[in-house]
């Protein structure tokens, strides 16, 4: 039995110093054997950088999933393929920098893969992610232990992925809204489940932005740069047990870890 943890995406740098000050109290509580964590919203909320990056890695993550707003800041991306840890969706168009899917080890030698996939409706577009999530997984050989992020917006479309690949993979978890959903669940054929894990950064805001910015936008209908919040910051994702030997899960947790003001 292995224990993976995902923390959800991370906004600007209350994010980050939510994963300073807990993650690896996180990793110690839970004897945690893999953490996967998304950083698509790392820099300020759009994108990550090269320091940034440089930060994180001294923290005990095994690997990193990101999103549609990875491409946010150049400096990072003129240089992804120096992060062979970081990963894509992989429906991105060939040609594009990065890739879609990492296999590393446990400290005990267990494979595990991990494979972003980026949803169809109201993203950005890219190749259909149901027949792309089928070829990634004709190339990851033996490895029994796989991690799937759809990033998405919509809801039935998380949970079409998550029936698509019940029984062939570990476990299907949705990121990019930074809503935790209630529906943590084991799938019918051994697929651990969540539509959204929820994002790790200050949860007294608009999806991690101020609410005044962001209501200027809704009610004025006028561009307005939105700036990371501040206050009530947490760190969110999901903790999975899995057999190593079968692939299948055998539990699905919330976790939520509040900061102290």
């Amino acid at each position: 039995m292995i224990r993976l943890l995902y923390i959800g995406d991370v906004v600007g740098q209350p994010g980050r110093r939510a994963l300073h000050q807990k993650l690896e109290h996180v990793i110690d509580r839970e004897k945690i054997d893999f953490t996967v964590v998304n950083i698509e919203n790392a820099a300020g909320g759009f994108g990550v950088t090269g320091a940034i990056m440089q930060e994180l890695e001294e923290l005990p993550i095994n690997a990193y999933t990101s999103g549609n707003h990875i491409w946010d800041k150049k400096d990072f991306v003129d240089n992804f393929d120096s992060y062979p840890q970081v990963i894509r969706p992989a429906n991105y168009p060939a040609g594009n920098p990065g890739k879609g899917k990492v296999i590393r080890s446990t400290a005990g030698g267990v494979h595990v893969a991990v494979i972003q996939v980026m949803g169809n409706v109201f993203m950005p577009p890219c190749d259909n992610p149901f027949y792309c999530i089928d070829r990634e997984l004709t190339e990851i050989g033996d490895t029994r232990v796989i991690l799937v992020d759809i990033h998405c917006e919509a809801t039935s479309e998380k949970q079409a992925m998550g029936r698509h690949l019940d029984g062939r993979v570990s476990a299907v978890l949705g990121t990019h809204t930074h809503v935790p959903t209630a529906d943590e669940r084991i799938l019918p054929n051994g697929t651990a489940f969540q539509t959204d894990v929820g994002m790790t950064g200050a949860y007294d805001s608009v999806i991690g932005f101020r609410p005044d910015e962001v209501l200027q936008r809704f009610t004025m209908n006028t561009p307005r740069k939105l700036e990371v919040a501040k206050r009530d910051v947490r760190l969110s994702g999901a903790l999975i047990d899995i057999d190593d030997s079968t692939g299948r899960a055998t539990a699905i947790v919330r976790i939520s870890e509040r900061l102290e003001d």
